[in-house]
Protein backbone atom coordinates (compact mmCIF):
# COMPACT_ATOMS: atom_id res chain seq x y z
CA UNK A 1 0.00 0.00 0.00
CA UNK A 2 1.04 3.61 -0.76
CA UNK A 3 0.10 6.95 -0.11
CA UNK A 4 1.86 10.02 -2.23
CA UNK A 5 0.89 13.91 -1.67
CA UNK A 6 1.09 15.45 -5.23
CA UNK A 7 3.60 19.06 -4.95
CA UNK A 8 2.42 21.59 -7.18
CA UNK A 9 4.13 25.04 -8.24
CA UNK A 10 3.16 28.10 -10.67
CA UNK A 11 0.16 29.99 -11.40
CA UNK A 12 -1.49 26.57 -13.06
CA UNK A 13 -0.78 24.59 -10.09
CA UNK A 14 1.03 21.66 -12.07
CA UNK A 15 2.44 18.45 -10.43
CA UNK A 16 6.04 18.56 -10.15
CA UNK A 17 6.39 16.00 -7.73
CA UNK A 18 5.44 13.55 -4.88
CA UNK A 19 5.94 13.44 -1.04
CA UNK A 20 5.95 9.28 -0.56
CA UNK A 21 4.58 9.50 2.83
CA UNK A 22 4.13 5.61 2.67
CA UNK A 23 5.77 3.65 -0.04
CA UNK A 24 5.15 -0.27 -0.34
CA UNK A 25 3.89 -0.89 3.52
CA UNK A 26 2.46 -4.41 3.46
CA UNK A 27 1.16 -5.51 7.14
CA UNK A 28 -1.72 -7.93 8.82
CA UNK A 29 -2.98 -7.29 12.15
CA UNK A 30 -4.97 -10.38 13.68
CA UNK A 31 -7.83 -10.11 15.92
CA UNK A 32 -7.48 -9.72 19.88
CA UNK A 33 -3.71 -8.46 18.71
CA UNK A 34 -1.58 -5.01 19.57
CA UNK A 35 0.52 -4.00 16.63
CA UNK A 36 2.95 -1.97 17.68
CA UNK A 37 3.91 0.56 14.76
CA UNK A 38 7.53 2.62 15.60
CA UNK A 39 9.56 5.51 14.25
CA UNK A 40 11.02 8.92 14.09
CA UNK A 41 8.67 11.24 13.56
CA UNK A 42 8.16 12.19 9.98
CA UNK A 43 8.41 8.18 8.88
CA UNK A 44 4.91 8.04 7.92
CA UNK A 45 3.25 6.50 11.07
CA UNK A 46 0.52 8.60 11.40
CA UNK A 47 -0.49 9.02 7.19
CA UNK A 48 -0.60 5.19 7.52
CA UNK A 49 -3.40 5.27 10.25
CA UNK A 50 -5.12 7.63 8.24
CA UNK A 51 -5.01 5.68 5.80
CA UNK A 52 -6.25 2.58 7.52
CA UNK A 53 -8.93 4.33 9.14
CA UNK A 54 -10.55 5.42 5.75
CA UNK A 55 -9.28 9.14 6.07
CA UNK A 56 -7.04 9.59 3.08
CA UNK A 57 -7.37 7.48 0.07
CA UNK A 58 -4.17 5.39 -0.78
CA UNK A 59 -2.50 6.11 -4.11
CA UNK A 60 -1.74 2.57 -4.74
CA UNK A 61 -2.29 -1.07 -3.39
CA UNK A 62 -5.14 -1.77 -1.03
CA UNK A 63 -6.61 -2.06 2.62
CA UNK A 64 -9.14 -4.90 3.59
CA UNK A 65 -10.83 -5.33 7.00
CA UNK A 66 -12.72 -7.87 7.80
CA UNK A 67 -12.31 -9.57 4.35
CA UNK A 68 -13.61 -6.45 2.40
CA UNK A 69 -11.90 -3.89 1.31
CA UNK A 70 -12.01 -0.51 3.17
CA UNK A 71 -13.08 1.34 0.12
CA UNK A 72 -16.35 -0.51 -0.35
CA UNK A 73 -17.57 -0.46 3.37
CA UNK A 74 -20.24 2.29 4.20
CA UNK A 75 -18.20 5.12 5.95
CA UNK A 76 -21.08 4.78 8.72
CA UNK A 77 -20.59 0.81 8.96
CA UNK A 78 -16.80 1.68 8.80
CA UNK A 79 -17.13 4.10 11.95
CA UNK A 80 -19.04 1.39 13.99
CA UNK A 81 -16.19 -0.83 13.36
CA UNK A 82 -13.23 1.52 13.40
CA UNK A 83 -12.07 3.94 15.72
CA UNK A 84 -9.19 6.42 16.51
CA UNK A 85 -7.41 7.33 19.78
CA UNK A 86 -5.64 10.63 18.83
CA UNK A 87 -2.35 11.75 20.71
CA UNK A 88 -3.64 15.60 22.40
CA UNK A 89 -6.41 14.43 24.39
CA UNK A 90 -7.59 18.50 24.84
CA UNK A 91 -7.82 19.22 21.19
CA UNK A 92 -9.45 16.06 19.86
CA UNK A 93 -12.01 16.91 22.51
CA UNK A 94 -14.60 19.66 21.69
CA UNK A 95 -14.50 22.47 24.77
CA UNK A 96 -17.85 23.85 24.37
CA UNK A 97 -19.56 20.12 24.68
CA UNK A 98 -19.84 18.29 28.19
CA UNK A 99 -18.09 15.38 28.33
CA UNK A 100 -21.43 13.39 28.76
CA UNK A 101 -22.36 14.78 25.15
CA UNK A 102 -18.96 14.02 23.61
CA UNK A 103 -19.40 10.42 24.90
CA UNK A 104 -22.75 9.98 23.68
CA UNK A 105 -22.34 11.56 20.09
CA UNK A 106 -21.58 8.58 18.24
CA UNK A 107 -24.88 6.60 19.75
CA UNK A 108 -26.30 10.25 18.39
CA UNK A 109 -25.13 10.00 14.81
CA UNK A 110 -26.04 5.95 14.39
CA UNK A 111 -29.69 6.56 16.36
CA UNK A 112 -28.69 3.36 18.55
CA UNK A 113 -31.09 2.61 21.89
CA UNK A 114 -33.43 5.01 23.09
CA UNK A 115 -32.38 8.63 24.77
CA UNK A 116 -32.01 6.86 28.22
CA UNK A 117 -30.48 3.87 26.84
CA UNK A 118 -27.46 6.42 25.03
CA UNK A 119 -27.19 8.07 28.71
CA UNK A 120 -27.24 4.54 30.61
CA UNK A 121 -24.38 3.76 27.99
CA UNK A 122 -22.61 7.05 28.79
CA UNK A 123 -22.73 6.16 32.61
CA UNK A 124 -21.46 2.94 31.75
CA UNK A 125 -19.07 4.15 29.47
CA UNK A 126 -17.13 6.63 32.29
CA UNK A 127 -17.38 3.82 34.97
CA UNK A 128 -15.56 1.56 32.54
CA UNK A 129 -12.75 3.85 31.84
CA UNK A 130 -12.66 4.88 35.81
CA UNK A 131 -14.38 7.80 35.70
CA UNK A 132 -17.47 8.89 37.98
CA UNK A 133 -20.92 9.07 36.90
CA UNK A 134 -21.07 12.98 37.85
CA UNK A 135 -18.28 13.71 35.45
CA UNK A 136 -20.48 13.76 32.56
CA UNK A 137 -21.67 17.11 33.30
CA UNK A 138 -18.88 18.46 33.07
CA UNK A 139 -16.01 20.32 30.16
CA UNK A 140 -13.13 19.32 28.99
CA UNK A 141 -10.93 22.08 30.62
CA UNK A 142 -11.95 20.92 34.38
CA UNK A 143 -9.92 17.54 33.90
CA UNK A 144 -6.34 16.51 33.58
CA UNK A 145 -4.53 15.21 30.70
CA UNK A 146 -5.08 11.74 31.67
CA UNK A 147 -8.79 11.85 32.87
CA UNK A 148 -9.35 13.86 29.37
CA UNK A 149 -7.32 10.44 27.54
CA UNK A 150 -9.87 8.67 29.45
CA UNK A 151 -12.46 10.17 28.35
CA UNK A 152 -10.97 9.88 24.73
CA UNK A 153 -11.33 6.35 25.33
CA UNK A 154 -14.47 6.15 26.55
CA UNK A 155 -15.74 7.91 23.48
CA UNK A 156 -14.37 5.65 21.15
CA UNK A 157 -15.48 2.70 22.54
CA UNK A 158 -19.26 3.77 22.38
CA UNK A 159 -20.10 2.03 19.32
CA UNK A 160 -18.38 -1.33 20.24
CA UNK A 161 -16.05 -1.04 17.62
CA UNK A 162 -13.43 -4.26 16.61
CA UNK A 163 -10.31 -2.32 15.94
CA UNK A 164 -8.58 0.73 17.56
CA UNK A 165 -5.94 2.82 15.93
CA UNK A 166 -4.00 4.52 18.69
CA UNK A 167 -2.38 7.16 17.11
CA UNK A 168 0.37 7.73 20.20
CA UNK A 169 -2.27 8.07 22.78
CA UNK A 170 0.35 8.71 25.81
CA UNK A 171 2.98 10.81 24.56
CA UNK A 172 1.52 13.89 25.76
CA UNK A 173 1.18 12.78 29.28
CA UNK A 174 3.13 12.21 31.99
CA UNK A 175 4.96 9.16 33.07
CA UNK A 176 3.17 8.38 36.07
CA UNK A 177 -0.06 9.06 33.45
CA UNK A 178 1.06 7.03 30.29
CA UNK A 179 1.68 3.75 32.47
CA UNK A 180 -2.15 4.17 33.71
CA UNK A 181 -3.21 4.76 30.59
CA UNK A 182 -1.58 1.74 29.12
CA UNK A 183 -2.85 -0.84 32.42
CA UNK A 184 -6.32 0.30 31.02
CA UNK A 185 -5.85 -0.10 27.31
CA UNK A 186 -4.43 -3.75 28.18
CA UNK A 187 -7.60 -4.63 30.71
CA UNK A 188 -9.87 -3.31 28.02
CA UNK A 189 -8.74 -5.13 25.48
CA UNK A 190 -8.86 -8.49 27.18
CA UNK A 191 -12.71 -7.42 28.21
CA UNK A 192 -14.08 -6.23 25.21
CA UNK A 193 -11.72 -8.54 22.84
CA UNK A 194 -10.32 -5.63 21.32
CA UNK A 195 -7.54 -5.04 17.90
CA UNK A 196 -5.30 -2.26 18.46
CA UNK A 197 -2.77 -0.76 15.99
CA UNK A 198 -0.72 0.91 18.60
CA UNK A 199 1.47 3.87 17.00
CA UNK A 200 4.71 5.57 19.22
CA UNK A 201 8.32 7.21 18.78
CA UNK A 202 8.82 5.81 21.99
CA UNK A 203 9.98 1.87 21.99
CA UNK A 204 10.08 1.62 25.94
CA UNK A 205 6.40 2.33 25.54
CA UNK A 206 5.32 -0.11 23.12
CA UNK A 207 7.45 -2.89 24.63
CA UNK A 208 5.03 -2.89 26.98
CA UNK A 209 1.68 -3.44 24.86
CA UNK A 210 2.95 -4.48 21.56
CA UNK A 211 2.52 -8.54 20.54
CA UNK A 212 4.51 -7.59 17.06
CA UNK A 213 6.08 -4.87 16.37
CA UNK A 214 6.90 -3.25 13.10
CA UNK A 215 9.77 -0.33 12.63
CA UNK A 216 8.88 2.30 10.11
CA UNK A 217 11.62 4.45 8.08
CA UNK A 218 10.52 7.22 5.29
CA UNK A 219 7.36 5.32 4.50
CA UNK A 220 8.61 1.85 4.42
CA UNK A 221 9.02 -1.02 7.26
CA UNK A 222 12.68 -1.88 8.25
CA UNK A 223 11.71 -4.69 10.40
CA UNK A 224 8.36 -6.57 11.87
CA UNK A 225 7.88 -9.43 14.35
CA UNK A 226 6.90 -10.50 17.80
CA UNK A 227 7.93 -7.62 20.36
CA UNK A 228 10.01 -9.84 22.37
CA UNK A 229 12.16 -11.26 19.50
CA UNK A 230 12.46 -7.51 18.04
CA UNK A 231 13.23 -5.64 21.72
CA UNK A 232 15.70 -9.13 22.62
CA UNK A 233 17.07 -9.53 18.64
CA UNK A 234 17.28 -6.44 17.19
CA UNK A 235 18.34 -7.15 13.37
CA UNK A 236 18.09 -4.42 11.13
CA UNK A 237 20.84 -1.55 11.77
CA UNK A 238 17.85 1.57 12.01
CA UNK A 239 16.03 -1.03 14.89
CA UNK A 240 19.49 -1.16 16.59
CA UNK A 241 19.97 2.36 16.77
CA UNK A 242 16.32 3.24 18.03
CA UNK A 243 17.11 0.67 20.39
CA UNK A 244 20.25 1.78 21.48
CA UNK A 245 18.74 4.85 22.81
CA UNK A 246 16.05 3.72 24.72
CA UNK A 247 16.88 4.70 28.50
CA UNK A 248 16.82 1.85 31.42
CA UNK A 249 17.31 2.08 34.55
CA UNK A 250 19.66 -0.58 35.60
CA UNK A 251 23.03 -0.24 35.36
CA UNK A 252 23.83 -3.48 34.39
CA UNK A 253 22.11 -3.68 31.29
CA UNK A 254 22.83 -0.09 29.93
CA UNK A 255 24.27 -0.30 25.80
CA UNK A 256 26.55 1.24 23.70
CA UNK A 257 24.57 3.94 21.73
CA UNK A 258 24.51 3.81 18.01
CA UNK A 259 24.76 7.34 16.66
CA UNK A 260 22.84 8.14 13.51
CA UNK A 261 24.73 10.76 11.29
CA UNK A 262 22.85 13.32 9.04
CA UNK A 263 18.78 14.21 9.30
CA UNK A 264 16.21 12.06 7.89
CA UNK A 265 15.91 12.12 3.77
CA UNK A 266 13.26 14.19 2.41
CA UNK A 267 10.27 11.36 1.27
CA UNK A 268 10.17 14.03 -1.60
CA UNK A 269 13.30 12.67 -3.03
CA UNK A 270 14.58 9.40 -0.92
CA UNK A 271 17.46 8.33 -1.39
CA UNK A 272 18.30 4.86 -3.99
CA UNK A 273 18.65 1.70 -3.06
CA UNK A 274 17.93 1.09 0.99
CA UNK A 275 15.91 4.25 2.21
CA UNK A 276 18.61 4.01 5.07
CA UNK A 277 22.11 3.38 3.65
CA UNK A 278 23.18 7.03 3.69
CA UNK A 279 22.61 6.98 8.06
CA UNK A 280 23.50 3.25 8.06
CA UNK A 281 27.12 2.54 10.06
CA UNK A 282 26.85 -0.97 8.48
CA UNK A 283 26.39 -0.08 4.75
CA UNK A 284 28.15 -1.35 1.58
CA UNK A 285 28.66 -0.62 -1.68
CA UNK A 286 25.40 -3.45 -2.54
CA UNK A 287 22.93 -0.66 -0.09
CA UNK A 288 22.93 2.31 -2.30
CA UNK A 289 22.44 0.35 -5.31
CA UNK A 290 18.98 -2.10 -4.65
CA UNK A 291 16.53 -1.66 -2.47
CA UNK A 292 16.16 -5.10 -0.20
CA UNK A 293 12.38 -6.29 0.14
CA UNK A 294 11.38 -7.54 3.73
CA UNK A 295 13.02 -11.10 3.92
CA UNK A 296 12.42 -13.95 6.90
CA UNK A 297 15.48 -13.97 9.18
CA UNK A 298 13.91 -16.20 11.85
CA UNK A 299 10.33 -17.59 12.78
CA UNK A 300 7.92 -14.67 12.41
CA UNK A 301 10.49 -12.04 11.51
CA UNK A 302 11.61 -10.39 8.79
CA UNK A 303 13.86 -7.55 8.03
CA UNK A 304 14.56 -5.53 4.82
CA UNK A 305 18.05 -5.44 4.82
CA UNK A 306 21.42 -6.76 2.73
CA UNK A 307 23.02 -8.00 5.50
CA UNK A 308 20.38 -10.74 5.82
Amino acid sequence: MGKHYKVTSGLLGLKTDAVRAVDGVSLTVSKGETLGLVGESGCGKSTLAKCVMGLESISSGRIVFQDRDVSDWPEKALRRKMQMIFQDPYSSLNPRQKIGSIIREGLDIHSIGTRAERRARVQELLGLVGLRPEHGTRYPHEFSGGQRQRVAVARTLALDPDLIVCDEPVSALDVSVQAQILRLLKTLQTRLDLTYVFISHDLSVVSHIADRVAVMYLGRIMEIGPGADIFATPRHPYTEALLSAVLTPDPTRRTERIPLSGELPSPMNPPSGCPFHPRCPKAFERCPQERPELRETAPGVQVACWLY
